[in-house]
């Protein structure tokens, strides 16, 4: 057929993605690893310090629990929805341990990791439109979990000198008609701040007063610094089925990141509608590490007591070697896996800094505007997968990479990752 005489083809209609999906920034990790590509090798082996990952396997009793496991048929079926009775009745007795209080295995659900945890409870705590008050500098998940279901994430400014710790005023002030929640992280991403069990309560009682959620994530709680042995008294409360919703996680304390096991901890009425988001999200969490937990939570607090006394003189050796072979990257806070770092007064803004830091030395941090407004000047350093030898060695490769009478401030180098505007920016 001549082509003029042809059919004129149908207009196509190219299909459009939600809006909610499309304003969230691209995932920080993957793309600040690929700025290590450039890293010509001249001052050593990459230093990847980018991910929360623990710096040692798992007990080599745990792993053969999850090998036995892994070949039981009774793990490959599905499970209940709110996880192994066993590993739930365990998990309470350890929470009565460490909290006091009278947890019980009803009051937990098990899920597919804390994240999973936490995109679950927000899906039946906010609907779109409605507010949750995050402390800033914020964990990026939490603000992107939030995004994508059209829940405004309101920032809850955390100051240096107040060590980073949120201020109840604060944020009592920021509280509007659509907050649902105020959502806490202790000890902190990225900050490593430890909120005291005083100021826990303080925010317990304003959620009180205001009808709002307090959902506490405490994936980091098995590693606490010395001298503070109790997270915090919420447990003890009467009321506390009424209003609160913990967040745990077990890949950090048992080293198992990549088998994905989380507890959620929470009342009643929050527990009939949060089964709803399991069983169309998630159904049951994994079984062959439930079933491995439920042996290693009580046999294993010996060796978890060991790994935090580890990751504590970690800390330390950090602390101590930055500061002494390279003050002008200023430790503001540390705790937990991370040191959250003052980039020199002679640097860009964190992303230029952190893009430079992969390129030019080979070490690969997060710049701290991914973690939510008015962490331009920070960037975050996990140094729990390192050890002292390793530590020993960053303080040469940031030595000089801004001197002081650089003009870098003034620059703004595009980040080189493909998606609209500057990816990192995490402003609400």
């Amino acid at each position: 057929m001549p082509p003029d005489q042809m059919p004129a083809r149908p207009a196509f209609r190219v299909p459009a993605i939600a809006p909610t999906a499309v304003a969230v920034p691209v995932p920080p990790i993957p793309a600040c690893r690929a700025w290590a590509a450039r890293y010509a090798g001249e001052h050593g082996a990459p230093l990847d310090l980018t991910q929360a990952v623990p710096g040692w396997p798992p007990h080599p009793e745990m792993l053969a629990a999850l090998a036995r496991a892994a070949g039981d048929p009774a793990a490959a079926t599905y499970g209940l929805l709110e996880g192994e009775t066993a590993l739930r009745e365990v998990l309470a007795e350890d929470m009565r341990l460490l909290y006091g209080g009278d947890a019980q295995a009803d009051d937990l659900r098990i899920t597919a990791g804390a994240n999973i945890g936490f995109n679950l409870a927000m899906a039946v705590l906010a609907a779109p439109g409605d507010e949750v008050l995050l402390p800033t500098p914020w964990f990026f998940n939490h603000e992107m979990a939030l995004a994508l279901r059209g829940v405004r994430a309101v920032p809850v400014p955390c100051r240096a000198a107040d060590g980073f710790l949120p201020d109840p005023e604060r944020a009592a002030a920021l509280v509007g008609p659509r907050t649902r929640a105020i959502a806490l992280v202790t000890p902190n991403n990225p900050t490593g701040a430890v909120m005291p069990p005083e100021l826990i309560g303080r925010f317990a009682d304003l959620c009180r007063e205001r009808g709002l959620w307090l959902v506490l994530d405490e994936t980091y709680r098995d590693f606490l610094p010395d001298g503070q042995d109790t997270p915090h008294a919420l447990f003890r409360r009467p009321d506390w089925r009424d209003f609160v919703v913990q967040l745990y996680s077990f890949s950090k304390a048992y080293c198992i990141p990549g088998h994905r096991v989380g507890a959620v901890a929470g009342g009643p009425v929050f527990r009939g509608e949060f089964i709803k988001a399991v069983d169309n999200i998630q159904i049951c969490p994994p079984r062959p590490p439930q079933f491995a937990l439920a042996w290693a939570v009580p046999e294993l607090r010996e060796w978890r007591a060991g790994n935090r006394a580890r990751i504590a003189a970690r800390a330390a050796a950090f602390r101590r070697i930055l500061e002494a072979g390279a003050p002008e990257w200023r430790i503001d806070a540390i705790g937990a896996y991370f040191a959250w770092v003052r980039v020199p007064d002679a640097a860009p803004d964190s992303a230029v800094a952190a893009e430079r830091l992969a390129a030019e030395r080979g070490v690969v941090s997060l710049p701290g505007g991914v973690f939510g407004p008015g962490g331009e000047r920070h960037i975050r350093l996990a140094f729990a997968n390192t050890d002292e030898d390793t530590i020993a060695a960053v303080p040469a490769r940031l030595a000089g990479l801004f001197p002081r009478n650089s003009a870098a401030r003034a620059e703004r180098v595009p980040a080189p990752v493909a998606a609209p505007g500057r990816p990192f920016d995490r402003s609400p």
